[in-house]
């Protein structure tokens, strides 16, 4: 190669357009014993493929020798150039006055053009520090020359830069116009890596905007072209982070900021990176309720911005381990003060995270009892209420619910409450993915207990009835965005069941499954990401929950039981016969470990020969009932009884409380599900479908009992029972019948199955259903098993049907035998058949079961949830 041929000139682009061939010539150019100018381009070449994606400290070597090589060709331009680029490795490498006197130095060697791209370069080494303004200046002297020289690339990257400085400093629409307007120029080149790179940039972008499914989509197409292009994704995780942690997946962010600190650490790459990246796990890690991981991580990352000198994201450091000192318990004058001055600097960056340190402040000073100083912090706070991204407008909300709490208004505490939880909801709207609309509400569980707690002190039983609905099961509330035709999420299910299937063939031969196991976890996380990506398309909840409508359909027998937690404590609320009444009852703590005794005590009675631990769940029952219903026992009465409990406890078996086991039953994660189930009509054909999966011990022997039955029903077992049948029946038919193997799954929720034939039958197939079935019996373990999320939200396969159109489901929360299940479905169907409803007919099949332990066990394994 000659100095200045095609070949030499096209390196420097190319390790933007195909890092890996750029990174060969030029070293097969080293080796060539080349002149000064092209060993420089190569060893540039080679400094910037180590900086971006590999060993920091092989980059600086390389880099220093490009400039030297360039010195001896006497280019002052060439020169000019590799200064530039050693500058910016300096300031990942944490030699922040070393890159700053670089760039000193390049800008007074370069002339025109030249200099035009090292003043981008300072720019961007501006918008790395945290100095927005200079960084707004550099771009700004440097584009004009740029464009002027017909520089598409280096235009680009310049267009690109400055969209993301005005993202920081909170100017979405203007940093909307510059990323259309790189976009249009990227089109124009091959330079595969910067393109990447402005999709991810159009990732952060749609995260600022408050669309979290377009930046999940976005950020995981970058991914796809950086994987394609071999190179490492560094700032990728960072943005991911964010995102993840807005969309509440939260240990998610924690697990990958981990990882990419592992990697990057393991390849000696950009002190700057992993800065960034601590911040980014100190924040995931408070999110997660881990405040201790959280001040480790923030407090190495406060370290490391001092020692780069980066002002700005020291700051935002600073904010989250004083949050996370807080979450703690570490509550102090010093730690106000702190925060204040955290508010103080990031405002005067003009950074949009300035009203959580307000609002910070504020929450600090209210627990030491200085009024006066928290309501000028949170004053601060609450002007955020009025514009910008939904949650932003969130923290200014509950800055004002907390002023207005501190004022004695309880008035104007439901009043900010409401109208915070507006914004929410409208944001939760945006998501498609049901599990994202429920971890969502966690955001603003603190604007719901307050509304609690201050409808409580004004507006008694009814009040804190309408506040305990406002923000309990509101996934429910409307059906998941569903891909109408999306090929690529149908052909990853299938190969998900195909594979799910192999792996549990080979686990019962005792072969190996390691392979399996991995490629089935690879096709559920991409599964997930594409169901993560939808957008939602139902407009906000219009249905608001109306007590006078309830009591109404509860008329004077029925009886609905909604317990709410304040302070730790059971708060149960009486709805019947015309009132709401309220009762003081037990620590919610205190009944989630009996909880969990109970449920160890059914797994041991679903054997034979447990006879003896009867008396032992049976006491466990009885102080349920204690700490749950409390006082209200003593005034249910003798009718039908609809249970609605906290997210928590979903795992309780109600119909062994003393007071419910004789009655009929049902249960609703929310007074408002309990009523639209109420006011569902049944389909008009009447339809029933029976399904019977492989492997039950009994071999689902109910099943073809129930076929003689129902002369109609449309039978579904062996080879029929394959999961696209199954779904297909199940649209819309009247009452299907499930005998199946079930799977919870506690990591994943919303691949908690059924075994098919073909392979389990997910949450995610039954969410593809136009309309699920009326009426549905899950007669196998764990199908009543759910995830609790979000404020107070639960995933898993009832949940699923519930807003699909079912307006009732039996299913079971724990262990139960199987030859025990037979005679209880048996006759659950025969109330049915006699028009009785799921609630009535389960009742009176516990009741015609054996007496003894086994069956008893069995029969408060299972629930009847809704109200068909």
């Amino acid at each position: 190669m000659t100095a200045g041929s095609d070949s030499v000139t096209e390196l420097l682009p190319m390790v933007f357009a195909d890092p890996g061939e750029a990174l060969a010539r030029a070293r097969a150019l080293l080796d060539a014993d080349p002149s000064p100018l092209d060993a420089s381009v190569a060893h540039q070449v080679i400094g910037i493929w180590q900086r971006d994606f590999g060993d920091l400290r092989l980059a600086l070597h390389h880099l220093r020798r490009a400039r030297r090589c360039a010195a001896r060709a006497d280019s002052a331009d060439r020169e000019a150039d590799v200064l530039a680029t050693l500058g910016v490795a300096l300031v990942h490498a944490g030699r922040t006055r070393e890159g700053l006197a670089a760039f000193e130095r390049g800008a007074a060697r370069g002339g025109g053009h030249t200099r035009a791209r090292v003043l981008y370069r300072r720019a961007y080494v501006w918008w790395v520090l945290g100095h927005h303004r200079e960084a707004l200046e550099d771009v700004r002297r440097a584009v004009p020359v740029l464009r002027q020289a017909e520089d598409v690339i280096w235009t680009a990257r310049a267009l690109t830069l400055r969209a993301t400085v005005h993202l920081a400093l909170g100017s979405v629409e203007r940093a909307e116009a510059d990323f259309t307007a790189a976009e249009a120029l990227w089109d124009t080149t091959g330079q595969e890596h910067d393109k990447a790179d402005a999709v991810e940039s159009r990732g952060l972008a749609a995260f600022r905007s408050g669309d979290v499914p377009v930046a999940l989509r976005l950020l995981d197409e970058a991914e796809e072209r950086y994987a394609r292009l071999g190179t490492p994704t560094f700032m990728l995780n960072i943005r991911r982070c964010e995102v993840l942690m807005a969309a509440g997946l939260a240990p998610e962010a924690l697990a990958e900021a981990d990882a990419a600190i592992g990697k990057l650490d393991g390849i000696g790459g950009q002190s700057t990176r992993k800065a960034e990246l601590l911040l980014a796990a100190a924040r995931a890690a408070r999110l997660a309720g881990d405040a201790h991981t959280a001040i480790a991580r923030a407090a190495l990352a406060v370290r490391l911005f001092a020692g780069q000198r980066r002002t700005w994201w020291e700051t935002h450091a600073r904010l989250v381990l004083i949050e996370a000192r807080h979450a703690a318990g570490r509550g102090s004058g010093r730690l106000v003060a702190d925060a204040a001055a955290v508010a103080g600097k990031l405002a005067s960056f003009g950074a949009p995270a300035a009203p959580e340190a307000s609002l910070l402040a504020g929450r600090i000073a209210l627990d030491l009892g200085w009024t006066a100083d928290a309501e000028r912090h949170l004053a601060v706070a609450a002007r955020s209420r009025r514009s910008g991204p939904p949650l932003a407008r969130l923290t200014g909300w509950a800055a004002q619910a907390l002023r207005a709490q501190a004022a004695g208004s309880a008035r104007g505490v439901l009043e900010a409450c409401r109208r915070g939880l507006d914004v929410l909801d409208d944001h939760r709207m945006t998501l498609g993915a049901s599990e994202l609309r429920a971890r969502a509400t966690e955001q603003g569980a603190e604007l719901a207990a307050l509304a609690q707690r201050a409808s409580l002190v004004s507006g008694g039983p009814r009040r804190l009835l309408v506040w305990s609905e406002r923000w309990r099961a509101t996934v429910l509330s409307t059906p998941p965005t569903r891909p109408p035709a999306d090929p690529e999420l149908l052909s990853g299910m299938t190969a998900f069941r195909e594979i799910a299937s192999r792996a549990e063939a080979a686990r019962m031969e005792g072969r190996p499954v390691v392979a399996l196991e991995r490629e089935q976890r690879r096709l559920e996380r991409e599964i997930r990401s594409r169901t993560l990506h939808m957008r939602g398309d139902a407009l906000g909840d219009g249905d608001r929950f109306d007590v006078g409508r309830l009591l109404e359909r509860l008329g004077d027998e029925v009886l609905l039981v909604e317990l709410a937690v304040l302070g730790g404590r059971v708060q149960v609320l009486l709805c019947g016969r015309g009132r709401v009444r309220r009762f003081e009852a037990g620590l919610l703590a205190e009944a989630e470990t009996e909880a969990e005794h109970v449920q160890a005590g059914l797994r041991r009675l679903a054997h034979p020969g447990a006879e003896a631990r009867l008396p032992v769940v049976e006491a466990a029952g009885r102080r349920l009932e204690e700490l749950l219903l409390g006082p209200a026992a003593a005034h249910l009465g003798g009718g039908p009884v609809v249970i609605v409990p906290p997210g928590r406890l979903h795992r309780v078996p109600w119909a062994l409380l003393p007071s419910l086991r004789e009655r009929v039953l049902s249960v609703s994660p929310s007074a408002g599900s309990w009523l639209r189930a109420r006011e569902t009509t049944p389909p008009p054909d009447g339809r029933p479908v029976l399904v019977r999966g492989p492997g039950l011990a009994t071999g689902g022997a109910e099943v073809p009992e129930l076929a003689g039955r129902y002369g109609r029903a449309t039978v579904l077992e062996e080879g029929e029972a394959r999961v696209p049948r199954v779904l297909e029946e199940l649209d819309g038919a009247a009452l299907a019948h499930i005998a199946a193997h079930g799977t919870f799954r506690a990591d994943s929720p919303l691949f908690s199955s059924l075994r098919m034939a073909d392979g389990p039958i997910v949450v995610h197939d039954f969410e593809r259903l136009d309309s699920s079935p009326y009426r549905i019996i899950l007669s196998c373990c764990d199908t009543a098993r759910l995830a609790s999320v979000g404020a107070d939200e639960l995933l898993g396969l009832v949940t699923a049907l519930l807003p699909l159109g079912t307006a009732g489901v039996v299913a079971c929360s724990a262990p139960v035998n199987d030859a025990a299940v037979v005679p209880l479905m048996l006759a659950l169907h025969k109330g049915l058949d006699a028009g009785l409803s799921l609630a009535e007919a389960l009742r009176d099949a516990r009741a015609a079961q054996p007496g003894d332990a086994l069956h008893q066990a069995t029969g408060w394994a299972f629930s009847a949830f809704g109200a068909a």
